[in-house]
């Protein structure tokens, strides 16, 4: 397997690729850096409604200079979700909730994406502070999961497998999903194809075994149609100069899954579809030895901008700001996604900015600029 812990080489903070605090265009939304936060669950939405608990969230991260903002894995139907707490956007009341949270980062300044989400057959979990292990029973609130099979997740109730009018009702929730998160708001949409949740369950052999034309075979024309056809309905309920996204995660670490060559033509089938950027994650279908370090997703997300000749986010143990700057100044990645080290700092991009000599390029919002690291 190709080497994938690409955190890039110290020199590369001089290397030929733009500034971490560059702008950065996808279609008409010009953002001021290429430094973003990344899409964490909060499992703290009730019937899939934001309340809050994500306004207080997103909304001290909309202060942080970040460039983009995303949300949490947001529910494109109630069977999508991963647990009870997940936020959706499969009705009218989410929409109105969410515009809150959009407008509010707006007010900082801030744009934010929608990332849509289906769980597949890691639905109807409880939360990771609930004390449940495993899949909540239908009698103490849980929902069937719907897959590409009937094949469980590790340790999860066995899914139903999805039939073709499922599959139909599925690309229509996301087009769907994506007209609501317009109508409020969002600066772009992403796709969530990765992490072992529906859409990475149909494009990962290890899982897809369909013989009806989304399935398996020794390419990945059948495996990747479903997510074509998301990305096609998406795209078409979406304004032309609105930017669409997509997570996937470009291997399973393990011996017959899906390899980051896969992944790679994948992304270039999907290109003339309307993607304009691919955040690259990886693994999370099933237990695999993932050799974890600083940057190990890096590589990946410098071999499909390369051979899919698509604009790249790069995430994963990203934790400081020369680390940041230099995968995008060596060309591996155009943007850099970052996770835990903006839930103990939500002001990571402004310190970076600091850090890096780019004060210019972040504003400060007016209640704390007396308290500037000067």
């Amino acid at each position: 397997m190709t080497d994938l812990v690409g955190e890039a080489r110290e020199s590369d903070i001089d290397g030929p690729g733009p500034d971490l605090f560059d702008p950065f265009r996808l279609r008409d939304l010009v953002l001021r850096n290429r430094l973003w936060l990344s899409p964490m669950c909060q499992y703290s939405a009730v019937d899939g409604v934001p309340g809050d608990w994500h306004l207080a969230h997103l909304g001290d991260r909309a202060s942080g200079g970040w460039g983009l903002l995303f949300t949490e894995a947001t529910a494109v139907s109630s069977e999508g979700r991963i647990t009870a707490g997940d936020t959706g956007i499969w009705n009218d009341a989410q929409r109105d909730a969410w515009a809150r949270v959009v407008g509010f980062a707006h007010e900082r300044g801030t744009p934010i994406a929608l990332q849509l989400a289906h769980a597949g057959r890691k639905a109807s979990l409880g939360s990771p502070w609930s004390g449940h292990s495993g899949t909540v029973a239908l009698e103490d609130g849980g929902w069937a999961a719907l897959s590409v099979s009937d094949q469980p997740s590790p340790g999860l109730a066995p899914p139903r497998a999805a039939d073709a009018g499922d599959l139909a009702r599925i690309v229509q929730e996301f087009a769907d999903a994506a007209g609501r998160g317009i109508a409020a708001g969002f600066d772009a949409i992403e796709i969530l194809a990765g992490h072992g949740f529906l859409l990475h369950s149909f494009l990962s052999p290890l899982t897809n075994t369909r013989v009806d034309g989304y399935g398996a075979g020794p390419d990945t024309e059948g495996r990747s149609r479903l997510l074509e056809e998301v990305v096609r309905a998406v795209r078409g309920a979406i304004p032309r100069g609105v930017p669409l996204l997509m997570r996937v995660s470009a291997t399973d670490w393990l011996p017959h899954g899906l390899t980051i060559e896969q992944t790679a033509t994948i992304v270039q089938r999907l290109k003339p579809l309307g993607v304009d950027l691919v955040d690259v994650s990886s693994g999370g279908l099933v237990p695999a030895p993932i050799p974890v370090a600083p940057g190990y997703q890096v590589g990946a997300a410098e071999q499909i901008r390369a051979a899919a000749g698509v604009p790249t986010a790069a995430v994963g143990l990203i934790t400081h700001s020369e680390q940041a700057a230099r995968i995008v100044r060596s060309g591996a990645a155009d943007a850099v996604l970052i996770g835990r080290a903006a839930l103990r700092d939500p002001y990571f991009a402004l310190r970076a900015a600091h850090d890096l000599g780019a004060d210019a390029s972040v504003v400060w919002q007016p209640q704390y600029e007396r308290g500037a690291w000067a």
